[in-house]
């Protein structure tokens, strides 16, 4: 009796431990941002063409961030590639994948556009 009951609860959670990761995975592959690579400090406004101060600020440390409308999301992400997309299309329009938090995006891709 303990078998048939053990067996039971076993395709019965099975299912739903499936149903979870699946659910996870959607949310862990993030939402799409388009908007024009910027910097952090400077934001929408910049002190001179975009793509120059966005590379100067950033070699002294600011973060690389994504303007969006009038919102500007700062960028967190450590991939050498992603990094090598951010500097080239810098001043330019990109599309990033990532999940935003506290107007923040972790990200996963960089795709130009």
């Amino acid at each position: 009796m303990n078998v048939r009951i053990r067996n039971a609860g076993l395709l019965l959670i099975t299912p739903l431990m499936i149903a979870g990761l699946t659910v996870s995975s959607a949310f862990a592959a993030g939402k799409s941002f388009t908007g024009t690579v910027s910097d952090a400090m400077c934001g929408a406004k910049h002190m001179g063409p975009a793509a120059e101060c966005t590379r100067g600020c950033v070699n002294k440390g600011s973060k690389y961030a994504l303007v969006v409308g009038d919102k500007v999301y700062t960028l967190e992400t450590t991939d050498k590639a992603a990094l090598a997309t951010l500097d080239k299309q810098a001043g330019a329009k990109v599309t990033v994948t990532g999940t935003e938090k506290d107007n923040t995006i972790t990200v996963n891709s960089v795709k130009a556009d």
